[in-house]
């Protein structure tokens, strides 16, 4: 039987302090728009608030010149500065059973370092991996660091 499951992960060298970088996931997430606007159109509460473990987002954003969407439920990880993306709904469960994004930001003398992830199964083996993403994540990170920086 084929290992259907996978994890795709990269570092992302940061300048932006770690606190700050993950003060805007954390309570400033409508901000995102503004700060990737080419990756991120829009994202609004479905449930709860903002800053709220568990709320649920539904996220407009631009993969490879394709509009999307993803309603998710977050998981936050303050201690550690880390945030998880439960994908609830879209179109991504079309190829993948799981998709779950994820950020962990470690403080660093000078500026911090962002370990990024998407944990994701497949429905068969010939279904491709969700590597279109991890370029997407990458992009939307710079963008969020240099608004950190900006600001």
């Amino acid at each position: 039987m084929a290992n259907l499951k996978g994890k795709l992960e990269t570092e992302v060298e940061l300048k932006a302090p770690a606190d700050k970088f993950f003060k805007i996931w954390r309570s400033e997430t409508h901000k995102l728009p503004t700060a990737t606007s080419k990756n991120i159109q829009g994202v609004k509460v479905h449930e709860g608030d903002w800053d709220q473990h568990g709320a649920i987002k539904i996220w407009n954003y631009t993969v490879e010149g394709k509009s999307e969407v993803l309603k998710e439920k977050v998981e936050f990880d303050d201690d550690n500065m880390s945030f998880t993306l439960h994908g609830i709904e879209c179109h991504v469960f079309d190829t993948w059973k799981v998709f779950k994004p994820a950020c962990k930001v470690i403080p660093k003398e000078q500026g911090s370092l962002a370990k990024l992830s998407i944990e994701y199964e497949k429905y068969k083996e010939s279904d491709p991996n969700p590597d279109k993403y991890m370029p997407f994540f990458i992009d939307m990170v710079k963008d969020i660091e240099a608004h950190v920086l900006s600001a």
